[in-house]
């Protein structure tokens, strides 16, 4: 049986940076859950588009964050490269939701919104 003491400084790095990555998912989550909440505002109050705008940047930050953790997962970490291409493919998606929020085109922004914070709760779930 392997203790927490038996581990190496690789098994404790690659903890480290899994436990990085599972915060990473917990905050773009979070951000992508403020964001319907802020959008519900931009409806009913003079300050939701505001928040809403600052929120896009957040989610957006939180994003790169992901990629980020998820190559400090890889690669120094040893983990396997997957989650770079969710956090890659989860930023494109980010970037799209900005471009769609810019331009107003709510007929997708919104739908696209739902479908990147069902993805984060499925990624949530599974780390």
């Amino acid at each position: 049986m392997t203790t927490h003491a038996d581990a190496g400084p690789a098994t404790t790095a690659a903890q480290r940076h899994f436990s990085f990555l599972r915060i990473a998912i917990a905050l773009q989550t979070l951000t992508i859950f403020l964001q319907a909440i802020s959008a519900g505002l931009l409806l009913t109050s003079s300050y939701g588009e505001t928040l809403h705008s600052v929120g896009a940047r957040v989610m957006y930050a939180a994003s790169m964050l992901y990629v980020l953790a998820a190559i400090l997962a890889w690669k120094p970490g040893g983990g396997p490269a997957r989650p770079i291409w969710y956090a890659s493919g989860f930023l494109v998606l980010a970037s799209v939701q900005v471009v769609l929020g810019i331009a107003h085109v709510p007929s997708v922004h919104l739908p696209l919104g739902v479908l990147m914070f069902g993805l984060r709760l499925v990624a949530l779930v599974r780390r």
